[in-house]
């Protein structure tokens, strides 16, 4: 029924250490995506309870505006590129490959520079508490505040170079997606029948190359303002503080969709499993998913109704963040349809999707609200903006990602995940999520402007607040049971087989964890469920439809026999010796840690920056020159 696999361990004398920190291997790169960001995520939370300690009663005195004001940035900072943007990545280092019938991911050696890049960004971030202070302006950074006279601590500066290092990390790792998924897929799997996952995560990487580039641009000219006296985003010297903001929501919108488009491949993956029914609709929703990827690059405006835009650019950017909205519902038409009818197995993993779509159909409708520009107008920059937001990213990708947890821990792992433990998650998640963030709408609309570290007695905003604290430590211990259920699971957990949840794609063809090759031989792909086609001769996808009965190759005009094919490579099914292993390199992490030495001498003295630049030299050299160069 499954594929031929290899099933090969690292040789005894190699440090486990060493193999981890010099592997090429995208699911081990995966798992140290999943595994850092997760603890990114954990230190966000910690976070986010301090705030919300802080916010529990009015005119509390547990945190001062300046330790709030930076706790605030980092937390924002943290959740967005430090936690929800590389765990999606780290899915898709981790699976895509599998998806496809691909060994590796196209430029394994760029993969491993992308997370190291994460890590060293993140921990750069992290050292500014050591420095004087973390940044405090916010993780939207706005101008004027963060120019020199008004942020004169070095705060900015290490919240600019960090935001450099992870768009570097970001945009290195969206090549390699493009490059994986448009060359390396198995053969048959044209575009039409490759899982949804690979199709979101695919637009997810054109996003990123286009969007992220405004952000990088915009850190950087902020940079030269604070430090050669350019006059960017200073209206004095002739700027517009408004350029930030375009140049920030020119890349902040899209961000939005890059941090759910992937949560939508996880649910389309997850949903048709569970409701043991094909995916209604393949081709509409990977194609409102090409839509939504267009649309959000004419929407980033919305963000600024209240800067006094002309009433022409007001009506298009609301009729944009209108339109929007369709691809969107699109999807999660298709996603009710799948289950309609369908023999649902109401799993962790299932709770998880059907809360998501519930959930982020909440934050889709408000967010239809604030493309009204009279209701924006009055909603701005109160706690009703900040219900829409974590509704979107904690109720949508978050959500989205718990699923996904529970779904491949058994494929990363080869144990599952407990369903007792992992219902109990579901519940208080739940409740304390919708707990938590629901009463800010109310609370927005009650005049409570967002940012503030404390509040006075007299609006009445007070029972609000303490009740949305108390969500917040439930939802913290919902996350805390999850730790303890991936723990045990680990050590105890049952085992879970190659295939248990009797699914369809490629990934589920191999063993649980797969060997350090993927496969050697896979099914044919005839559809896009070939282990359905696989499992049930009788009655194939391929069968049902003209266009699919004949086997496209992926790389060529040819047509594949229908035999199984080994990707492109050396192949022994038959006994013979072993494909050799990737090799373990260190010049990607040399050169990360280099940059980011150099990028530490511009904070502290220009001999530093010369070192870093000369082993930055030595190790892309040593990279290109290697005898495999990868």
């Amino acid at each position: 029924m499954a594929a031929t696999t290899i099933a090969t361990a690292a040789p005894a004398t190699q440090s486990r250490f060493l193999a981890w920190v010099g592997t090429t291997d995208h699911k081990r790169i995966g798992v140290l995506y999943l595994c850092t960001t997760f603890a990114f995520f954990l230190i966000g939370g910690v976070e986010a309870l301090l705030m919300r300690l802080q916010l529990a009663v009015a005119d509390n005195r547990l945190l001062g505006p300046d330790a709030y004001n930076q706790i605030f940035t980092m937390h924002g900072t943290t959740m967005i590129f430090l936690f929800l943007m590389p765990i999606l990545v780290g899915f898709g280092n981790y699976l895509v490959p599998l998806m496809i019938g691909a060994r590796d991911m196209a430029f394994p050696r760029l993969n491993m520079f992308s997370y190291w890049l994460l890590l060293f960004g993140g921990l750069f971030l992290y050292t500014s508490f050591l420095a004087g202070g973390a940044p405090d302006v916010g993780w939207f950074g706005y101008a004027p505040l963060t120019v020199t006279i008004f942020s004169p601590n070095r705060n900015i500066d290490f919240w600019i170079l960090g935001l450099e290092l992870l768009g570097v990390s970001s945009i290195a790792g969206s090549i390699n997606f493009l490059a994986t998924i448009l060359g390396l897929r198995a053969p048959g799997m044209s575009a039409g029948r490759m899982p949804l996952f690979v199709w979101m995560t695919l637009v997810t990487a054109v996003l990123t190359l286009l969007a992220m580039p405004s952000l990088s641009v915009a850190a950087a000219l902020l940079f030269l303002d604070r430090h050669l006296g350019t006059g960017f985003y200073s209206a004095a010297a002739g700027g517009d503080p408004l350029l930030w903001q375009h140049l920030f929501w020119a890349f902040g919108h899209p961000e939005v969709y890059i941090l759910i488009l992937p949560a939508f491949g996880i649910i389309s993956e997850v949903v048709p499993v569970f409701s043991r029914k094909p995916l209604f609709g393949y081709y509409m929703v990977a194609y409102s998913g090409v839509a939504i990827g267009f649309l959000s690059f004419l929407v980033w405006a919305h963000h600024m109704f209240a800067v006094g835009l002309p009433l022409t650019a007001q009506v298009f950017f609301a009729a944009s963040s209108m339109t929007i909205a369709v691809p969107t519902a699109i999807k999660i038409f298709n996603w009710i349809a799948t289950m309609w009818h369908g023999t649902l197995r109401l799993t962790a993993a299932m709770h998880f999707a059907i809360g998501f779509i519930g959930n982020f159909l909440i934050g889709g409708l408000s967010g239809v609200m604030v493309a009204v520009v009279p209701f924006d107008w009055q909603a701005t920059d109160s706690y009703f903006i900040v219900a829409h937001m974590h509704y979107v990213m904690f109720g949508g990708s978050m959500l989205a990602v718990f699923a996904g947890a529970y779904y491949w821990f058994p494929k990363i792992t080869g144990r599952r995940l407990s369903e007792r433990l992992g219902i109990v998650h579901v519940l208080l998640t739940f409740v304390g999520f919708n707990l938590t963030f629901f009463p800010m709408h109310l609370l927005g609309l009650l005049g409570m402007p967002r940012r503030v570290y404390t509040y006075a007695p007299d609006p009445g905003w007070e029972p609000i607040n303490f009740a949305q604290t108390v969500g917040a430590v439930i939802l913290g211990v919902g996350v805390l049971v999850f730790l303890v259920n991936v723990f045990r699971s680990l050590r105890t957990g049952e085992r879970a087989g190659n295939d248990p949840w009797d699914a369809w794609t490629l990934e589920w063809a191999t063993t649980s964890p797969p060997p350090p090759w993927n496969f050697i031989t896979h099914p044919p792909v005839r559809s896009a469920r070939p282990l359905w086609d696989l499992k049930h001769p009788e009655d194939p996808d391929w069968k049902r439809s003209r266009s699919d009965s004949r086997v496209g190759v992926a790389h060529g005009s040819q047509v594949d026999s229908g035999q199984p094919s080994p990707p492109p490579g050396p192949s022994y099914s038959d006994g013979s010796p072993l494909p050799e292993l990737p090799e373990r390199t260190y010049w990607p992490l040399l050169l990360a840690a280099a940059l980011v030495a150099a990028l530490v001498g511009v904070l502290v003295h220009v001999a530093l920056v010369a070192a870093g630049l000369v082993v930055a030299g030595y190790a892309l050299l040593g990279w290109l020159l290697s005898e495999r160069p990868r």
